[in-house]
């Protein structure tokens, strides 16, 4: 008679369900696993035989077949383990068999039997409650999954503990959800000395999720402004905390099993490869894009990224999703995320000052930033420049708004947004708006339009630059918790969208 255990494979952040059937049968002594499983799998049976004599649990001379269902979807990873183990426990009658066909099993087991964490435990609970299952994990891994809520998470130490627990000999508390963490950057705006413009427009960019680059020389504190950025967002909201821990879960990147609603502040460095920023490699895993998913992809020296990679954020910038596709596998991954980068003017960096300019001014700065393709310097909303700060301004006290008061503006503009958006799907803020709907939050009278239409014809605005114009407008006139776009509000809209474009 054949037992029944279930576990899942891993789609991206989908977690699909797999039945393990396990089969204990006359014949030569023989211990097989198919479905296809790859090689960590395939070392299960190694692994569950050494934790079963460590249990003194001899396995019988029979021939055990373990069978992965559906078999044409790759089985990848350790945390078969542990299902494996209950499917032969249930086919020796160790344990009531009902009881494992009613739990989603991950675990990886260690030679002694005790159970160590592995990744994904979120995503079993989503997987686990639509199966209307109680999900068995490792301990370490039941504080991450109990944020689900809509299942109950048991975690356990060891297989020995699994066993008593099914058993009824000592049975399993349910797991209890881990902290929610904030993380204090201690990082203030007002230590950024001048600068007020950038700082203005790094408001707007928050308060609307807009895109934004920031063009200047060395030294001018492109790279502090973008790093106090995640002192003035607003914390994820818990939907979007659950899905940005999904990903994380699957990139090991949750601590203890706890949350964070800090939102995601990603800055890989200018070398990374295509894989490493969109995703792809052994399994195709989340690259970068993905792991800013509702929060801040900061990209420093922007040129001197490879032009292929800059060229791949063109379609998730728009989508919002990234199909990593590879030979054995398409897996689409959420990629919603704000776009920072810095650059200099050029090669040396000191195109704008004349005491220092090289002597192939203009055409080190065209060249330099000509490695930024139009179509991705068209999908930033904000384009600033950031001019060296004088010696005697840094001996000046702080001056401007702190984080704290910025993020307070921040915060009312995106409830605001939240209450403006919340019947329409998917949208969850300005930068998110297009259609029919951003005509109607967009509206402006004739005397702004025709100042719109005017620049639009001087400096050669794309249709998309157009609209882009317009979704800032509307995230000013938030800030300034105006119901209408005034033409003022479209004026510094155009400010950041031209001058930085002309200049460059």
């Amino acid at each position: 008679m054949v037992a029944h255990a279930y576990t899942v494979a891993f789609e991206g952040v989908d977690a699909r369900p797999v039945e393990v059937q396990c089969a204990v049968t006359p014949g030569l002594p023989a211990f097989s696993i198919v479905g296809l499983p790859d090689k960590a799998v395939s070392e299960a049976r190694d692994r569950v035989r050494t934790a079963l004599n460590a249990m003194a649990i001899a396995l019988p001379s029979k021939r055990i077949t373990i069978n992965l269902s559906p078999a044409d979807l790759p089985k990848e990873g350790s945390h078969f383990d542990l299902p494996i183990a209950l499917g032969l426990l249930a086919a020796l009658d160790i344990v009531p068999r009902d009881a494992v066909s009613q739990t989603v099993a991950l675990g990886e087991l260690s030679l002694d039997g005790a159970l160590i964490p592995v990744l994904g435990a979120l995503p079993a609970a989503m997987t686990a409650a639509e199966e209307d299952r109680t999900l068995l994990c490792p301990q370490a891994s039941g504080a991450e999954a109990a944020w689900v809520g809509a299942c109950n998470v048991i975690g356990a130490q060891s297989l020995l503990d699994v066993v008593k627990h099914f058993t009824g000999k000592a049975v399993l508390p349910p797991a209890t959800p881990g902290e929610v963490t904030a993380a204090a950057t201690g990082r203030d705006l007002r230590d950024v000395k001048g600068q007020e413009r950038a700082k203005r427009a790094l408001e707007i960019a928050a308060a609307g999720r807009h895109h934004m680059l920031m063009v200047g020389t060395p030294g001018s504190g492109k790279s502090m402004l973008a790093a106090r950025l995640p002192g003035i967002l607003p914390p994820l909201t818990p939907a979007e905390a659950l899905e940005t821990s999904m990903i994380h879960s699957l990139a090991g990147l949750l601590d203890e099993g706890g949350i964070s609603r800090s939102r995601p502040f990603r800055e890989p460095h200018h070398t990374a490869s295509m894989a490493a920023i969109v995703g792809g490699g052994r399994g195709a895993k989340p690259g970068e894009i993905s792991l800013a998913h509702n929060g801040v992809l900061f990209l420093d020296e922007f040129p001197e990224f490879p032009r292929t990679v800059l060229e791949t954020l063109r379609q998730p910038i728009e989508t919002g999703r990234v199909m990593v596709a590879r030979a054995n596998a398409h897996i689409n991954y959420p990629c919603r995320f704000m776009l920072m980068a810095a650059a200099n003017p050029c090669k040396c960096g000191y195109l704008s000052d004349p005491a220092r300019a090289c002597s192939r001014a203009p055409a080190c700065g065209e060249d330099y930033m000509g490695r930024i393709s139009g179509p991705l310097m068209d999908r930033f909303d904000l384009r600033v420049e950031v001019p060296p700060v004088a010696f005697t301004d840094l001996d000046l006290p702080a001056a401007g708004d702190s984080s704290e008061t910025v993020a307070a503006r921040v915060a009312a503009a995106r409830e605001v947004q939240a209450v403006r958006y919340a019947t329409l799907p998917g949208t969850r803020t300005n930068a998110d708006t297009e259609g029919a709907a951003l005509e109607e939050i967009a509206q402006i009278d004739a005397e702004s339009r025709d100042l719109l239409l005017r620049a639009a014809d001087q400096f050669g605005l794309s249709a998309r630059g157009y609209h882009r114009v317009l979704r800032v407008a509307r995230t000013i006139a938030d800030l300034s918790g105006s119901d209408s776009i005034d033409r003022a509000h479209l004026a510094e809209a155009l400010s950041y969208r031209i001058v930085t474009a002309k200049d460059a």
